[in-house]
């Protein structure tokens, strides 16, 4: 397929203007003015898996521990913790000075409520959940963990940086009913949000917390250490297309875009009053996710007929370029580099292709030519490049492919529907799997097998869900590596999603924005001249 030919960022850099620039400077400070990824179609982050859902909520929200660089766990929102009983019980004192947006104090209540309704949705979080006997608020400052048996990766999981994310937030709003989102997005994190001035598919504004007390001591480290606002104001603008986001970048009427579409990137470079870096390290691992409720993917064999027609660096080239420094291929399960990466049953993704084959494969395979709805995100321009190479090659295997251009926010709402496409149902929609949260099958959310408790998609897979818990039970790194061994070899036996590879992605920003963090976009620590 001829990278990008749907793509058409063209001579962007040399468009006009867009409208006057909003201030640089507000009453007390600075405003950063960012251009994310996409825009944030749901606010909550309990309800989605998407990255620029997470990256909102860590304006807006604190969690109990944060995790550097070195993916050491510290306390963030906690003074420090003791363990009882052979660690069966955990109690975690909150420190000084926490309070909520609304202005009410942060307590040990809130704490327990919050946790409670993240558990439901999060693969960590269920762990959590699954080992917990009780988790109570014995007191406004102390939050206690009764387990069944003791759990050492508990700090771990409520500092998870993953989608997800274990966001606190008043018992008022956590304790609403399980299957609606909170109307309203306050936390006690270093930024409120500003739902007044919320346009949705346009902007989005975050103001600096007076009352956010950071942690002493440390060093600021993705989610970890104090977390100082030194910019008054943050405002996300979402824009039409990278070519725009780019024209207003070398403007100067914004100061940061998260993802520069990777053919801007030289011409970006050449521009001395911008800086253009990777600052996260971790990679993405892109994947094709499937309806198993519906036809045709709820066979099994179909899911597999595309598994070994997949050749991941098609998908890789239309991400990240042809520069292979930019992604490596012949990614499994997990990260490459990461402990538990390995080469187990690989010949699945590897092997030689042959579309004739996989044509034959698929009639085999009992396809009846049942409409697959591929959904493509139009202003997200990595997932759009994946979907359109994904739905070629199911053009070619002999699918009957209706190709659908929605943006991302409507994406993420559409894939919670589990109707057949013929009700507004979808078949395959393409996203990102942060490479921290590729890490093990701890946070690796698309590796569960349980049914309409999975994310969207609802695998079932009772093999999955077995070796998951004996990874858990594993005593050293060796046994939790060959458990990892068995789960790989199982993702290509019931193929609950496609593997596609890993790809780096760098951000641009103007060269008076200091002190961004690693990982992905935090707000806190950074500075503007």
């Amino acid at each position: 397929m001829n990278r990008r030919r749907f793509l058409t960022a063209g001579a962007a850099l040399a468009a006009a203007p867009l409208a006057a620039p909003g201030l640089a400077r507000a009453e007390g400070g600075p405003v950063l003015r960012f251009v994310p990824q996409s825009d944030v179609g749901v606010l909550d982050p309990s309800f989605t898996t998407a990255y620029v859902t997470r990256n909102h909520a860590y304006l807006v929200y604190d969690t109990l521990f944060g995790t550097d660089d070195a993916f050491a766990v510290s306390p963030q929102m906690v003074e420090g913790h003791v363990t009882e009983d052979g660690g069966r019980t955990w109690r975690l004192t909150l420190r000084d000075g926490l309070r909520f947006h609304d202005g009410e104090p942060v307590l040990a209540r809130d704490v327990a409520a919050s946790l409670k309704r993240w558990w439901r949705r999060d693969a960590f979080g269920q762990e959590v959940a699954a080992v917990t006997e009780e988790l109570s608020a014995p007191s406004d400052k102390v939050v206690q963990f009764r387990l069944k048996h003791p759990f050492a990766l508990l700090p771990a999981a409520l500092g998870k940086p993953s989608s997800y994310m274990p966001a606190i937030m008043p018992a008022r709003l956590a304790e609403g009913p399980p299957d609606r989102m909170v109307t309203e997005i306050i936390g006690s994190g270093p930024f409120h949000f500003r739902a007044d001035e919320h346009v949705a598919g346009s902007r989005l504004v975050y103001e600096r917390f007076a009352g956010y007390v950071p942690r002493a001591g440390g060093t600021p480290s993705r989610t970890a250490g104090p977390k100082v606002a030194h910019v008054v104001r943050v405002e996300w603008t979402v824009m039409p297309d990278p070519a725009t986001a780019a024209a207003a970048l070398t403007a100067g009427e914004v100061d940061w875009v998260e993802k520069p579409l990777v053919d801007m990137l030289p011409t970006l470079r050449r521009n001395r009053a911008l800086e253009v870096q990777r600052i996260d390290d971790d990679g993405s691992l892109p994947l094709m996710r499937f309806n198993h409720l519906q036809p045709p993917f709820d066979n099994p064999e179909v899911r597999r007929v595309v598994l070994h027609a997949v050749t991941q660096s098609e998908f890789l080239t239309a991400v990240a370029g042809e520069d292979r420094a930019n992604w490596q291929d012949g990614v499994g399960v997990f990260a490459r580099g990461t402990p538990l990466a390995s080469d187990e049953d690989m010949a699945a993704l590897t092997a030689p292709r042959d579309i004739a084959r996989s044509r034959q494969a698929l009639r085999a395979a009992r396809y009846k030519g049942e409409r697959v709805v591929v959904m493509a995100a139009g202003d997200y321009p990595t997932l759009n490049a994946m979907a359109q190479v994904g739905a070629d090659l199911l053009t070619r295997i002999g699918m009957n492919v209706d190709l659908q251009t929605l943006d991302w926010g409507t994406i993420q709402q559409r894939r919670l529907k589990r109707d057949p496409v013929e009700q507004g149902g979808w078949s395959v929609y393409f996203t990102n799997v942060a490479g921290v949260e590729a890490f093990d099958p701890a946070s690796h959310q698309n590796t569960r097998g349980l049914g309409l408790r999975s994310n969207p998609g609802w695998p079932t897979s009772g093999r999955l869900e077995e070796l998951r818990a004996a990874w858990f039970a594993a005593g050293s790194p060796a046994e939790q590596q060959a458990v990892a061994r068995q789960l790989q070899a199982q993702v290509f036996q019931d193929v609950p999603y496609v593997p596609l590879g890993q790809y780096f992605e760098p951000t641009a920003f103007r060269r008076g924005i200091t002190g961004i963090l690693k990982g992905f976009p935090l707000f806190h620590n950074l500075r503007k001249a």
